[in-house]
Formats: C-alpha cells, structure tokens, sequence
C-alpha cells in the first residue's frame, strides 16, 4: 500500500474516540481522510452512494471478499458491512493519512493484511464513568444500553492482549488524552505535510 500509514482507531463506544478525532481533524484539516465503507443495507433519504457508503448487493460483496478485496468486514443486523483495500487506497492516493474506527473483531482481521497501520485503542477511566457517560448522552434505550456495556467490558478484556495496540489513551482527562494522540501521530503527520511540499 503507498501513501501515508493508515490509523486504526479502536475503543468501546463512549471512550472518547469521536471527540478526539473532531480535535485532530480542526487541527489537521486536510491531513486526514476517512475511507468509504461498502453495505449491502438500503441507502437511506439523503444518503449518497460513494460519499455516505458504497452501497452494493451481497452477491457483489461476498464476491470481493472472496476475492480477498476486503481489509475487514462484519454482518450487522442481517446487513453486511466492510472496508475495502481500494476505499483505504483512495485515501492514500489524495496523500491523506487514512482514519479508520474498528471493533476489536475488526482489528485482529486487519492484523493479517499488509495494511501496516498505527493501531491506537481509546478506553475510558473506569466501567462506572463508561456508564455515566452513555447515560448522559440521553440516545440509548436500557436494553441498548446495557448490550454496551457487556460489549465494552469485552473489548476492554480483549485490548490486554499484548502487541495487539500501539498505543492505549486512557481518556480521563480530554486534553491529556489528545496529547498522547497526537504525539503518536505527530510523524506521519510531518512525513505528509513535507510530501505535499512544492
């Protein structure tokens, strides 16, 4: 794969993950990119193909992963879901450094492809202030609530693994926590800024 190296960002929902990227992404606005995923799920009123998914049959999916096409993929309520190696080049070939948010399940998958990414897992203090923080958000209903919970302890179990992160923020304090990110990326980071040099 050419271009910069691909940034693997792993963690249980509520960790933090998207208010660290919405940090990183003010900052460097241009330096990184988000690959486009593939679904077999219907697009949704104002969904675009290409732009929000690429949206395709499961004759045509199962047929690229087959294929050996797909970094990682999923099935998600009788959906499937997927990162291609082509959506990752694409990225890469804008000489973006590319940002891709996976489950654990995911992480081990692109473990064995040539992708080579900075693999960084984000988790929260403590199960307690995980719990705290989904309740605030006010979106979950409690049976959605406690799956996530039993999915965050799983994920938090599984993260141990020794080799398997880069990198693990524990995200207590937000501009602590930023920091560490961006320490971690700051070298790719410079590498693309000084490749897109006149």
């Amino acid at each position: 794969m050419q271009g910069p190296r691909p940034v693997v960002l792993s963690g249980p929902s509520g960790a933090g993950k998207s208010t660290l990227l919405k940090k990183l992404l003010e900052e460097y606005e241009n330096i990184f990119g988000f690959s486009v995923s593939h679904t077999t799920r219907q697009p949704r009123p104002g969904e675009v193909n290409g732009k929000d998914y690429h949206f395709v049959t499961r004759e045509d999916m199962q047929k690229e992963i087959d294929a050996g096409e797909f970094i990682e993929h999923a099935e998600f309520s009788g959906n499937m879901y997927g990162t291609s190696k082509g959506a990752v080049q694409a990225v890469q070939a804008r000489n973006q450094i590319c940002i891709l948010d996976i489950d654990i399940q995911g992480v081990k998958n692109i473990k064995r492809t040539d992708l080579n990414p900075i693999y960084i897992f984000v988790q929260p203090p403590s199960m307690d202030i995980l719990e705290k923080r989904l309740r605030d958000r006010k979106t979950e209903t409690e049976e959605s609530l406690l799956k996530r919970l039993t999915a965050a302890r799983v994920d938090l179990e599984l993260s141990k693994e020794p080799g398997l992160f880069d990198l693990v923020i524990i995200n207590d304090d937000l501009e602590k926590a930023y920091s560490e990110l961006k320490e971690m990326l700051l070298e790719e980071i410079k590498k693309t800024e000084e490749s897109r040099k006149p």
